[in-house]
């Protein structure tokens, strides 16, 4: 299951709480909620406690299947290819999937997702327990691992108001976000001890056995039944009005706008940090994944911050202020003399990383119309992770020419000239709430 799997929210279907309080169509401002008031619901806390072990199990796989795929190869441009071949079908299947979500049960989708990740990391172990892993194996299920990815992250973000209502909902996303990099602690930190003393099969395994804590938490939830609404319209209809909505709203082309920038020139060093390990800092697996983990504490800090403050910030002020620091961390780090000194840097991407990624996801949660949730927030799926594979693609072929040193500078700067672009000259993005 790809890490940066969020984007979604759809709200209509099974629901366990009453959906109360003030428009999540609208801008209006959500009441004052505590740090963690989204756990005042149980089922939110099943999901939770479910998510945390399997995450914290795609974790390790991303760790283990980076390194190995960079053994096999010794290849920039491999690594960009996996990358790429892991998120195109977002291209081709989001907008598609907005449309199911917005007519199926969620939780049913969500239990056809998480089974098929769970069968893709048995897979995987498999080839490499018996040695017959091959780069083109992991391009191969890295392709089935996009597709069910495109289901499976906008899906996971709709069931969000369904298990905490309106009123908690801003507050959920944020802890949802706790959650995910929560999961990016242990699993890279584990996981790169275990790859380093007992190779990447066995985190492969310890994955797919992961998902079954995500599956049982959702049999255990208690929902209503689900009300199947009446569908006048065609698949087809629903995408063109949801496109037509977006098309005719400012503020979400703003943030969708700022989503595909960071998820094109940002978030692609990711892509290339085993090889960054290897070749600037000239250490092994088990960095790699303390690297991976400093990045997650940073990630963890940035949602204790948001959640706690949440109500009271401008978020859009916010977003801009992240989103402009984060280039000259990751421009910073490029350059990193040493471990130490990296490490200290991946905190503060991991407070920028996913500061950007929850106030873009909050703004545009909360300003949707439920009935278009699921269009729209497939949407921001397609921006953020259709349209990202070509940026893991040129930052790995680039690298090969120019170094990662400078490839990393010249991402970070792209980053920061159309994001200033984007966010110092819209009062539509920066003026939100």
């Amino acid at each position: 299951m790809r890490p940066v799997s969020g984007a979604e929210l759809a709200a209509e279907g099974d629901v366990d709480t009453e959906l109360n309080g003030e428009s999540v169509g609208g801008a209006e401002q959500p009441r004052r909620a505590s740090t963690f008031a989204a756990f005042r619901h149980r089922n939110f806390r099943l999901y939770a406690m479910g998510m945390l072990v399997s995450m914290a199990g795609s974790w390790m796989q991303i760790i283990a299947q980076g390194w190995l795929v960079y053994q096999i190869s010794g290849s920039e441009w491999t690594l960009g290819l996996v990358g790429f071949a892991s998120a195109i079908p977002a291209l081709i299947i989001s907008p598609w999937a907005g449309v199911i979500i917005d007519r199926v049960p969620r939780r049913a989708i969500l239990y056809g997702t998480q089974t098929a990740a769970m069968l893709f990391a048995f897979i995987l172990a498999f080839l490499t327990f018996t040695g017959q892993v091959q780069v083109w194996h992991i391009v191969a299920l890295a392709v089935g691992i996009g597709m069910v990815n495109a289901f499976d992250a906008p899906t996971r973000q709709a069931f969000v108001v369904e298990m905490v209502g309106r009123d908690d909902l801003p507050n959920a996303i944020v802890v949802n976000s706790m959650i995910f990099n929560g999961a990016r602690i242990v699993g890279p930190a584990f996981g790169g001890l275990l790859l380093a003393w007992l190779g990447a099969g066995w985190c492969f395994l310890i994955n797919g056995i992961s998902f079954m804590g995500v599956l049982v938490a959702l049999f255990l939830m208690q929902l209503a039944p689900y009300a199947r609404r009446v569908r006048l319209e065609s698949p087809w209809g629903q995408l063109k009005d949801g496109l037509i909505y977006v098309q005719q709203r400012a503020d979400l082309r703003g943030i969708l706008l700022q989503a595909g920038i960071f998820g094109v020139f940002g978030v692609s060093y990711s892509t290339v940090l085993p090889a960054y390990v290897d070749r600037v800092l000239h250490v092994g697996p088990a960095a790699y994944g303390m690297i991976n983990a400093a990045s997650g504490v940073g990630a963890v800090t940035s949602a204790l911050l948001i959640a706690h403050y949440g109500d009271a910030l401008r978020r859009g002020r916010w977003l801009a202020l992240v989103a402009l620091a984060f280039p000259f961390v990751l421009m910073a780090f490029a350059w990193a003399p040493g471990l130490p000194v990296a490490l200290v840097l991946a905190f503060f991407l991991g407070i920028c990383f996913l500061g950007q990624f929850t106030l873009l996801n909050t703004l545009l949660q909360t300003r949707v119309d439920d009935a278009m949730r699921g269009r729209v927030m497939s949407l921001y799926t397609l921006i953020f992770f259709g349209i990202a594979p070509f940026g893991n693609l040129a930052i790995g072929a680039v690298s090969e020419y120019w170094g990662l040193s400078i490839t990393l500078t010249l991402s970070a700067l792209i980053t920061l000239g159309l994001s200033a672009a984007n966010l110092l000259y819209s009062d539509k993005v920066r003026s939100m709430r």
